[in-house]
């Protein structure tokens, strides 16, 4: 089975394009065998479109919290959603979610998933730092006209996604900074904490278990200081752990599916 991780961008360009890694477990040990960058949204329908059958980790929020979803009494079934959110605009998406944080008091600004507490992820209605709503929005839409399946939510074809989150795994290694856009910020301790991670990893020691064989990828991905081919990575592993348990849902719970879960939480 080919085993891929997405590390998304919304605004995918050539200077940050939407990171592929691609592989296959050999045994119990996931071999990387490619790395690319996607510069543009054509490129990435494109990608999603290859023939299946496959199964990747995407690093974007799947859906958004049923707490929202009611108060502004948008659609409460998950493809009728999607197409909701798909015709909004950026902006629109914006001035409604800072209107419902506004509205709340301190300390409790946005609404969260069930699938945030234990991922340690941020809410997926968040459009500042980091902008994962407009990962949704930019997104989602496209996996669900490409016709891909996502377990107990939607079915679609023999290509699968699974929501991924590579913070949960690196935290299970460190939890100090390892990446940064800013390319003032590609620092020797962050790279030490690249290379710790990959460490970590290649001996299956971190929450998924899963041993990673880089070859001669190891060198770009300990280089790389925004941390795009390592997350990506991170959400190949994060698939092939899905595959692993694909006769037991994935590995997913028992889950909202108006919501969402990340697979490995």
């Amino acid at each position: 089975m080919i085993l891929h991780g997405v590390d998304f961008t919304s605004a995918p360009s050539r200077r940050k394009g939407i990171t592929v890694a691609s592989g296959r477990l050999h045994g119990d040990t996931f071999l990387l065998e490619s790395l690319q960058s996607l510069h543009d949204f054509a490129s990435f329908e494109t990608w999603l479109r290859q023939p299946g059958p496959w199964v990747a980790g995407f690093d974007l929020p799947f859906s958004l919290p049923r707490e929202l979803v009611e108060h502004l009494g948008w659609p409460l079934q998950w493809q009728d959603l999607i197409l909701h959110l798909r015709d909004l605009s950026r902006a629109e998406l914006r001035s409604t979610f800072k209107a419902f944080c506004d509205a709340r008091e301190a300390g409790n600004k946005f609404a969260h998933r069930a699938t945030d507490r234990p991922a340690g992820s941020s809410p997926s209605m968040k459009w500042v730092n980091p902008p994962v709503a407009y990962m949704l929005h930019a997104g989602v839409p496209r996996l669900l006209e490409a016709g891909i399946s996502i377990p107990g939510i939607h079915a679609g074809d023999s290509r699968i996604a699974l929501e991924a989150y590579p913070g949960m795994l690196a935290r299970s290694i460190t939890k100090a900074s390892y990446k940064s856009d800013d390319k003032a910020k590609h620092t020797e301790e962050r790279l030490a904490r690249r290379e710790q991670i990959i460490a970590a990893l290649e001996a299956g020691q971190y929450k998924l278990g899963i041993p990673l064989r880089c070859g001669d990828f190891r060198q770009a991905l300990v280089a790389d200081g925004s941390g795009d081919l390592l997350d990506a990575v991170l959400c190949a592993l994060s698939a092939a752990w899905g595959w692993q348990r694909r006769d037991d849902h994935y590995g997913l719970p028992e889950f909202d599916a108006l919501e969402g879960w990340i697979v490995g939480a």
